[in-house]
């Protein structure tokens, strides 16, 4: 990903294909900001996709909604459609952006693919939906109402037909910012997180939930352990301590932080890996290995220092053998 002004994105997206790469800082976000999803299913061998109808607008579109303060894109698009469709689920690989005037201010609206979760019913909300399809994209292009949400449609067929639709979530964390190291001078692993960087711990889990990680792999060292731990106690999920991911284990042992990292594409588990800056030209040389042929040459970071405190890439693998890197997302906690 580019890496100018690094320190002010809050949100990127890169595809393997080179579609709809976004760049978002404060100086380039829309007025009005919405998320949702394109949720699909197959049932009887056929795909389908769900579309909404909304009695206020009298409209057919996909579930999406405004983003509240405080919240990051990720989480506006899953509360939106717990909200409006019932169901919770997980966040697969980004789609598109649209783009479009409202009552003359411009609103940008972020689309990522889900799928159904297995087992799983949507419900229409009484409020804002009166009913529901699961229909072929086929049919969902001759009933949408909106024109600018054919772009979203689009995406999600070009990975079905490139098969990188069926992907799962593996998240490298940095940590959230920590004390600064001339104001600590006691052990350097036990050097903790900043008031900063406690709060951005706490707003990492909500972010984190978008991609539901049941696997967490950190560096013992405090303050990667105090930015994952507030995901881990409130989803139920155990962290395990990999001493190569600390920086004094990687710099003895960095054949040890390689397989830690690969690990992460050797067991079909959506992951969540919390490292430390030191560390990542390491992680990013093993994640390389893992991109889908043709990828861009920017589809991951290049410069130090990667990422910022707290900040993460979301990576959408393929399932199976052979796993590749579909999409990379670099996210960071939002904060009121």
């Amino acid at each position: 990903m580019a890496p100018q002004d690094s320190s002010s994105i809050y949100y990127s997206a890169r595809r393997f294909d080179a579609v709809n790469s976004v760049d978002r800082s404060p100086a380039n976000t829309a007025e009005i900001v919405a998320a949702g999803a394109l949720i699909w299913r197959v049932r009887d061998d056929i795909f389908e996709v769900l579309i909404i109808h909304r009695p206020n607008y009298d409209d057919w579109s996909w579930p999406k909604g405004k983003q509240d303060p405080g919240e990051s894109l990720a989480e506006t698009a899953i509360r939106e459609i717990r909200e409006e469709v019932g169901l919770q689920v997980t966040l697969g690989v980004p789609l598109a952006v649209t783009s479009y005037p409202v009552g003359g201010r411009p609103k940008d609206v972020f689309y990522w693919s889900a799928q159904l979760p297995e087992g799983a019913r949507a419900l229409a909300d009484e409020g804002e939906v009166d009913e529901l399809r699961w229909v072929t994209p086929e049919v969902a292009r001759a009933l949408l109402t909106n024109r600018d949400d054919l772009g979203p449609l689009d995406s999600l067929e070009a990975l079905r037909e490139a098969d990188a639709l069926r992907t799962r979530p593996v998240i490298i964390a940095r940590h959230a910012k920590a004390k600064p190291r001339s104001h600590w001078a006691a052990a350097e692993d036990d050097r903790p997180l900043a008031g900063t960087g406690k709060r951005q711990a706490l707003a990492s889990s909500g972010l984190y939930a978008a991609w539901a990680p049941s696997r967490i792999l950190s560096s013992p060292w405090l303050r990667c352990l105090q930015t994952v731990t507030p995901y881990a106690v409130e989803h139920g999920v155990a962290i395990k301590e990999k001493k190569s991911l600390s920086e004094a284990g990687a710099q003895r042992h960095p054949a040890r932080t390689t397989r830690a990292v690969t690990s992460l594409f050797e067991k079909d588990a959506p992951s969540l890996l919390c490292t430390h800056r030191p560390v990542l030209p390491v992680v990013m040389e093993v994640l390389s290995e893992y991109l889908w042929e043709g990828s861009p040459a920017d589809i991951l970071p290049d410069a130090n220092p990667y990422l910022e405190p707290g900040d993460a890439l979301v990576l959408q693998v393929t399932e199976g053998e052979n796993p590749r890197i579909v999409s990379v997302e670099r996210v960071r906690p939002a904060l009121d």
